[in-house]
């Protein structure tokens, strides 16, 4: 059956009157006022409006920790441990389902999160906090973020732009050349750099060791700071970089330092501090433990597996 001009105006108005909207004298949609309508096949609120139609101050953000820590199991046989299990882990558990499939609400926050970890990955650092914390910034040989994603050997390298750069805007020779990437998650840098590379700074000037300019390379991996390395012949380099997003956080950063690197060296030379976050080790405790750690590698003229500590 053809529907005419007439029949789909009624079936719009009967849909907008439903959810407690009406067409005004200019024309436009605007919500209606007055007395509360009874309900219809939509199922409208006394108020006059559906369930899904509810106000700002009616929703809640599913993904907020607070949401998240909510268990959506439905009897659990042990509540009390259930939550005591939930507030010590990121996991999702206590989700319960819906016949042989998730949640609506489950099924929800994973595609939330999912879309939080795509955005983070492709999206670029905000170029005013790396004006604010005053860092030298380059990029690494790879042109745009999908050649980063697909080509991590380029990511770990510096062009010949980026190199001229570096020689002119740093110190060569120093105990310590401390550098930021983006990496796999620039969320993770936004969250985290302006907090934790003051701590760094100030924790390694208090213990008489010597800094450079510290740099950031977008589109750069790990081991770009071997690169760094090679052409400023640090003592130690440290790279703050984000780390690939799951889906229980965006913002999770690591720490990489070694000592005398080079190009091609075995990854097993690197000591790593991982998942500096708010809910893993917060950037200002990391920062302080990073330094600490940095002196110990200067000391003992080691890192990674051959550090004996």
């Amino acid at each position: 059956m053809r529907l005419d001009e007439k029949m789909i105006a009624s079936i719009v108005e009967e849909v907008l009157r439903e959810i407690g909207m009406g067409s005004g004298a200019d024309g436009r949609f605007e919500r209606q006022s007055g007395d509360r309508e009874q309900p219809g096949r939509f199922g409208a609120r006394e108020d006059g409006m559906p369930p899904a139609a509810r106000r700002d101050n009616d929703l809640h953000d599913i993904t907020s920790q607070e949401e998240k820590a909510k268990p959506t199991l439905a009897h659990p046989m042990d509540q009390e441990a259930l939550t005591r299990m939930m507030g010590k882990t990121t996991a999702r558990i206590g989700v319960g389902k819906a016949g042989p499939r998730e949640r609506t609400r489950t099924w929800l926050t994973l595609r939330a999160d999912h879309a939080l970890a795509r955005d983070s990955v492709f999206s670029d650092v905000d170029e005013g906090l790396v004006d604010r914390l005053k860092l030298v910034s380059v990029q690494s040989m790879c042109r745009d973020r999908n050649e980063h994603i697909t080509r991590p050997d380029l990511g770990r390298k510096l062009d010949q732009e980026a190199q001229q750069k570096l020689v002119s805007a740093c110190k060569a020779g120093v105990d310590v050349q401390l550098i930021a990437s983006d990496g796999l998650s620039s969320k993770a840098i936004e969250a985290n750099l302006e907090n934790i590379l003051p701590v760094i700074e100030d924790g390694l000037s208090m213990r008489g060791i010597s800094t450079g300019p510290a740099i950031f390379v977008k589109f750069g991996r790990v081991a770009v700071e071997d690169a760094v390395s090679d052409l400023l012949h640090p003592k130690v380099v440290c790279i703050l970089i984000g780390e690939r997003p799951g889906l229980g956080t965006a913002e999770s950063m690591s720490a990489y330092i070694c000592y005398q690197a080079f190009a091609g060296q075995p990854e097993a030379r690197r000591t790593v501090v991982s998942n500096i976050y708010s809910g893993g080790t917060s950037a200002v405790e990391a920062g302080a433990y990073v330094a600490e750690l940095i002196e110990t590698i200067l000391k003992e003229k080691a890192s990674g597996v051959d550090l004996k500590h």
